[in-house]
Protein backbone atom coordinates (compact mmCIF):
# COMPACT_ATOMS: atom_id res chain seq x y z
CA UNK A 1 0.00 0.00 0.00
CA UNK A 2 0.92 3.51 -0.72
CA UNK A 3 -0.10 6.57 1.33
CA UNK A 4 0.69 10.15 1.50
CA UNK A 5 0.28 11.52 4.52
CA UNK A 6 -0.12 15.12 5.91
CA UNK A 7 2.88 14.92 8.30
CA UNK A 8 6.55 15.42 8.11
CA UNK A 9 8.73 12.67 8.22
CA UNK A 10 10.21 13.45 11.76
CA UNK A 11 6.83 13.06 13.26
CA UNK A 12 5.65 9.88 11.05
CA UNK A 13 8.94 7.94 12.26
CA UNK A 14 8.36 8.93 15.61
CA UNK A 15 4.43 7.34 15.77
CA UNK A 16 6.05 4.27 13.89
CA UNK A 17 9.45 3.77 16.26
CA UNK A 18 7.70 5.28 19.98
CA UNK A 19 6.08 2.58 22.36
CA UNK A 20 3.83 5.12 23.76
CA UNK A 21 2.38 6.57 20.36
CA UNK A 22 2.35 3.12 18.52
CA UNK A 23 0.60 1.58 21.10
CA UNK A 24 -2.38 3.68 20.43
CA UNK A 25 -2.91 3.28 16.69
CA UNK A 26 -0.97 -0.37 15.53
CA UNK A 27 -3.68 -2.83 14.08
CA UNK A 28 -6.80 -2.70 13.10
CA UNK A 29 -10.13 -1.04 14.48
CA UNK A 30 -10.92 -1.82 17.97
CA UNK A 31 -7.54 -3.35 18.98
CA UNK A 32 -5.41 -2.46 21.26
CA UNK A 33 -1.89 -3.16 22.33
CA UNK A 34 0.72 -3.95 25.12
CA UNK A 35 4.09 -3.51 24.42
CA UNK A 36 6.42 -5.05 26.79
CA UNK A 37 9.61 -4.42 24.38
CA UNK A 38 10.57 -2.36 21.57
CA UNK A 39 14.12 -2.03 20.63
CA UNK A 40 13.97 0.25 17.03
CA UNK A 41 17.47 -1.01 15.94
CA UNK A 42 19.16 -3.80 13.72
CA UNK A 43 18.94 -6.92 15.88
CA UNK A 44 16.43 -5.42 18.40
CA UNK A 45 12.88 -6.95 18.86
CA UNK A 46 9.22 -5.76 19.49
CA UNK A 47 7.59 -7.75 21.89
CA UNK A 48 4.10 -6.88 22.51
CA UNK A 49 0.31 -8.04 22.55
CA UNK A 50 -2.91 -7.25 20.38
CA UNK A 51 -5.89 -7.27 22.19
CA UNK A 52 -9.12 -7.94 20.15
CA UNK A 53 -12.49 -6.00 20.58
CA UNK A 54 -13.42 -9.62 21.51
CA UNK A 55 -10.80 -10.24 24.25
CA UNK A 56 -8.80 -12.30 22.21
CA UNK A 57 -5.40 -11.71 22.30
CA UNK A 58 -2.68 -11.85 19.62
CA UNK A 59 1.26 -12.07 21.04
CA UNK A 60 3.52 -11.17 18.37
CA UNK A 61 7.46 -10.89 18.34
CA UNK A 62 9.27 -8.90 15.48
CA UNK A 63 12.47 -8.73 14.69
CA UNK A 64 14.14 -5.71 13.32
CA UNK A 65 16.25 -6.71 10.33
CA UNK A 66 17.26 -3.12 8.60
CA UNK A 67 16.89 0.32 10.55
CA UNK A 68 17.17 3.60 8.93
CA UNK A 69 15.90 6.74 10.87
CA UNK A 70 13.60 8.45 8.95
CA UNK A 71 14.18 6.70 5.66
CA UNK A 72 13.22 2.81 6.28
CA UNK A 73 11.73 -0.11 8.98
CA UNK A 74 11.99 -3.61 7.84
CA UNK A 75 10.64 -6.15 10.20
CA UNK A 76 10.28 -10.29 10.05
CA UNK A 77 7.46 -11.65 11.97
CA UNK A 78 8.86 -15.18 12.08
CA UNK A 79 6.08 -17.14 14.13
CA UNK A 80 2.91 -18.13 12.13
CA UNK A 81 2.10 -16.72 9.98
CA UNK A 82 5.93 -15.90 8.92
CA UNK A 83 5.95 -12.47 6.38
CA UNK A 84 8.47 -9.03 6.50
CA UNK A 85 6.68 -5.86 7.01
CA UNK A 86 8.90 -3.17 4.85
CA UNK A 87 7.82 0.60 5.69
CA UNK A 88 9.78 2.90 3.26
CA UNK A 89 9.31 6.74 3.94
CA UNK A 90 9.21 9.56 1.55
CA UNK A 91 9.49 13.27 2.83
CA UNK A 92 7.46 15.61 0.77
CA UNK A 93 8.14 19.06 2.53
CA UNK A 94 5.29 18.87 5.16
CA UNK A 95 4.18 15.62 3.85
CA UNK A 96 4.79 12.14 3.74
CA UNK A 97 4.16 8.95 1.04
CA UNK A 98 4.70 5.54 3.37
CA UNK A 99 5.25 2.53 1.40
CA UNK A 100 4.24 -0.60 3.06
CA UNK A 101 4.70 -3.52 2.00
CA UNK A 102 3.88 -6.88 3.97
CA UNK A 103 5.75 -9.84 2.31
CA UNK A 104 5.10 -13.26 2.85
CA UNK A 105 7.10 -16.79 3.04
CA UNK A 106 4.66 -18.20 0.16
CA UNK A 107 1.26 -17.18 -1.13
CA UNK A 108 -0.56 -20.10 1.03
CA UNK A 109 0.50 -18.13 3.92
CA UNK A 110 -0.80 -14.96 2.35
CA UNK A 111 -3.85 -16.40 1.72
CA UNK A 112 -4.23 -18.02 5.03
CA UNK A 113 -3.56 -14.57 6.35
CA UNK A 114 -6.04 -12.94 4.33
CA UNK A 115 -8.68 -15.52 4.73
CA UNK A 116 -7.97 -15.97 8.48
CA UNK A 117 -7.08 -12.73 9.71
CA UNK A 118 -8.61 -10.18 6.89
CA UNK A 119 -5.44 -8.97 7.02
CA UNK A 120 -5.88 -7.07 3.59
CA UNK A 121 -8.56 -4.94 5.63
CA UNK A 122 -6.57 -4.81 8.92
CA UNK A 123 -4.06 -2.80 6.98
CA UNK A 124 -5.90 -0.66 5.36
CA UNK A 125 -7.55 -0.15 8.61
CA UNK A 126 -4.35 -0.05 10.17
CA UNK A 127 -3.14 2.85 8.07
CA UNK A 128 -6.18 4.47 8.54
CA UNK A 129 -5.52 4.66 12.22
CA UNK A 130 -2.17 6.01 11.77
CA UNK A 131 -3.40 8.82 10.05
CA UNK A 132 -5.96 9.84 12.38
CA UNK A 133 -3.31 9.37 15.39
CA UNK A 134 -0.96 11.73 13.48
CA UNK A 135 -3.91 14.36 12.58
CA UNK A 136 -3.96 14.52 16.79
CA UNK A 137 -0.10 15.75 16.36
CA UNK A 138 -0.62 17.83 13.95
CA UNK A 139 -2.78 20.56 14.01
CA UNK A 140 -4.85 20.17 10.76
CA UNK A 141 -3.16 17.39 9.57
CA UNK A 142 -5.24 14.93 7.18
CA UNK A 143 -4.75 12.50 4.29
Amino acid sequence: MTRTFNAPVDLLWKVLTTPEYIKDWWGPEGFTNTIRKMEVREGGIWDFTMHGPDGTDFVNFYYYIEVKPLEKLVMEHRQHPKFTIIVQLYPEGDHTKVVWQNVFDSIPTMEETIRAFKADVGLKQNLERLANHLGQHSPGARI
